[in-house]
C-alpha cells in the first residue's frame, strides 16, 4: 500500500510526524544531508512556522514507513531567482532504484508554483534523476560563511 501526503500552512503534520520527518532526512540523506536542527528549521520554514514564505512538504509512504520526503521552500522571489527551492529530497535506502525519487520530483514539479531550484553536490547519484526530470545547471554555487555571527 502506498500513499502520498501533501503538508504545507494550511494542513500541518502534528509535532510527532514532523519529528518522523527530520529523523528520516537526517538518516537517509546521508553524507549529503545537514544537522537534524537545521532540517527541522526546513521543515518549519516550509510550514510556516517560522517567519517565512512557506513552501510544503511530501511525504511518500509504503509498507507502512516513510519511503521518500521531499521539503521545498518558497523564496519569495521570480524571475531572477527561482521562485522555490528544493531543500532535501531523500528515498529509504531499502526503496532506491524503484521509481520513487522520480515520482517524489514529479509530485514536486507538479504542486510549486513556479520554477524550482535545487543544490546537488557533483559526486550525488541523484543529480541524474533531477537531468532526466528537466533540471539543468545554471551556476556554479560558492559560499561565504561568516563565523560566530
Amino acid at each position: 500500500m502506498e500513499h502520498i501526503r501533501f503538508y504545507n500552512e494550511k494542513d500541518k503534520p502534528d509535532s510527532r510526524e514532523k519529528e518522523r520527518i527530520a529523523e528520516f532526512l537526517f538518516q537517509h540523506l546521508e553524507q549529503y544531508g545537514d544537522a537534524k536542527d537545521d532540517i527541522k528549521r526546513a521543515v518549519a520554514y516550509a510550514l510556516k512556522e517560522i517567519e517565512s514564505f512557506g513552501g510544503f512538504v511530501i511525504v511518500y509512504e509504503k509498507e507502512g514507513q516513510i519511503a521518500g520526503t521531499v521539503v521545498v521552500n518558497r523564496t519569495g522571489m521570480k524571475g531572477y531567482i527561482p521562485e522555490n527551492i528544493l531543500v532535501y529530497i531523500a528515498t529509504h535506502r531499502k526503496f532506491r532504484g524503484k521509481g520513487i525519487g522520480k515520482r517524489l520530483m514529479q509530485e514536486t514539479v507538479s504542486k510549486a508554483q513556479g520554477s524550482i531550484a535545487l543544490h546537488v553536490e557533483e559526486d550525488n547519484p541523484a543529480r541524474f534523476l533531477y537531468e532526466k526530470v528537466g533540471f539543468d545547471k545554471k551556476y556554479l554555487e560558492m559560499r561565504y560563511l561568516k563565523r560566530g555571527e
